[in-house]
């Protein structure tokens, strides 16, 4: 008898989301399996989403985002790199596809209760406000990539792979032979699929456009590139100029098409902005020391906040390397690590 309610399930047929399918099966929900078509060729993981739903004998839905997908999504990676920035797109996605169009018809058209996902993130109601906070695995918590929800989409979320290691929802995964053998763990780019890159996907869109590598402090020109959208703050590898010390990507100049390049460092800034700012809850506090991490892989990093209408200023106490326009400066609370919001990185 399912006693918690309906949970919908944002299944994508790899082995977070058919566990937390199989968990909330266990736990008491009515739960229901829902597959967003992104691009045209997800016709695998569709086939793969339905599988784990036809051996859990559960309801299984597809809803066809491509158009959205295509212009939230693609677009706005392609137009990001075309105008010097680098972008980062399952923000994006979790935005305006998982919590955008799929949690609405979870909600409204599915009747959900609650809209599950397979994220590692702990979600706590807090004297009524919903907060999020780190998972037990450290190496597998998503935080970052969850700062572009509020209170309308947390109130009616849950994350059940919250308090497991990813070894032990593996573990589960194989002891109920979830998923599919030949599913794979979802990639940084769904969109662009092996053996097609990044590089490769951009240089068909927008082609290519000479332009000079130009030293950030001398002003010498070190070569010449095709396309400056190939490149990103930071980047070392893959520069292809011979210099007496490594080279490092400083800046991005996509008007003039220069790509600027130094020595590491060069790199290293501690003043930032972040625009579109996103908090996940209201907060009086518009001025207080958090942790702040400009990329995902990065360790946090203590900074003084300042907090306006829709953009912050971001003070570190010490210099971070590769400030990046386009990637997201997402903002940790001091104490515990719970998120309190973010938005979209501007060098200043």
């Amino acid at each position: 008898m399912n006693t918690n309610g309906k949970a919908v399930v944002a299944l994508s047929g790899g082995v977070d989301s058919s566990v937390t399918a199989l968990l909330l099966q266990q736990q008491g929900y009515e739960v229901i399996g829902l597959t967003g078509k992104m691009v045209k060729s997800s016709d695998s993981v569709v086939a793969n989403a339905k599988r784990v739903a036809d051996k859990l004998g559960i309801e299984h839905y597809v809803c066809d985002v491509t158009d959205e997908f295509s212009s939230k999504i693609i677009d706005y990676f392609i137009n990001s790199y075309k105008s010097g920035k680098t972008p980062n797109p399952c923000i994006v996605c979790n935005q305006f596809i998982k919590w955008g169009v799929l949690f609405d018809y979870a909600i409204n058209e599915l009747k959900a209760d609650v809209f599950a996902t397979g994220h590692y993130a702990d979600i706590r109601c807090v004297n009524g406000v919903y907060k999020l906070y780190p998972a037990k695995d450290e190496h597998k918590d998503q935080l970052y990539f969850l700062y572009r929800l509020g209170q309308k989409q947390l109130s009616k979320t849950i994350f059940p792979l919250y308090h497991y290691e990813k070894s032990e929802v593996k573990k589960i995964a194989e002891e109920f032979d979830l998923p599919p053998k030949d599913s794979k763990e979802s990639q940084d780019i769904c969109f662009i699929q092996k053996p097609m890159t990044a590089k490769k996907f951009l240089s068909e869109k927008l082609g290519e456009n000479k332009g000079d590598f130009i030293d950030i402090l001398t002003g010498k020109k070190w070569g010449v590139h095709n396309g400056c959208y190939q490149y990103t703050i930071g980047q070392r590898k893959g520069i292809g100029i011979a210099a007496p010390y490594p080279l490092y990507v400083i800046d991005i100049d996509p008007g003039k098409n220069i790509v600027y390049v130094g020595r590491e460092e060069d790199n290293y800034k501690k003043n930032l902005k972040i625009t579109n700012l996103n908090l996940t809850y209201p907060t009086e506090k518009k001025e207080f020391d958090a942790w702040v991490k400009i990329r995902y892989n990065m360790e946090h990093k203590k900074a003084h906040v300042r907090l306006f209408e829709d953009f912050a200023d971001i003070d570190f106490y010490e210099p971070v390397n590769s400030v990046t326009n386009g990637q997201s400066g997402v903002i940790y609370d001091i104490e515990d690590k719970h998120l309190i919001g973010g938005g979209f990185v501007v060098r200043i």
